[in-house]
């Protein structure tokens, strides 16, 4: 299993345990995010560290949100914000 494989799978595996609902290709059509209207866009950076992958998930409960997988990619949309998850140095 590669980084990125692993990086998913981690993702998946924590939000399951924190029952966490996540949006991806089996239900999800098309999702678009207005950057236009956005007042932040944080990114966050996968180095193999189940921590971050915690926090970034946390945010969903403070904001009572969805996460949504699109491509390699999560994101929590939140009124004039945007959290990005993903492994930025894969290839």
């Amino acid at each position: 299993m590669n980084k990125q494989e692993n990086f998913i799978k981690i993702v998946y595996e924590i939000a399951s345990e924190l029952k966490l609902p996540l949006i991806d290709e089996r239900v999800l059509e098309n999702a678009t995010f207005k950057l236009n209207n956005t007042i932040a866009t944080v990114k966050f950076l996968f180095e193999e560290d189940e921590a971050i992958i915690g926090g970034f998930l946390g945010l969903v409960e403070f904001f009572h949100t969805v996460i949504i997988k699109r491509k390699d990619k999560f994101y929590i949309p939140d009124d004039n914000r945007l959290f990005i998850f993903g492994n930025w140095n894969h290839k």
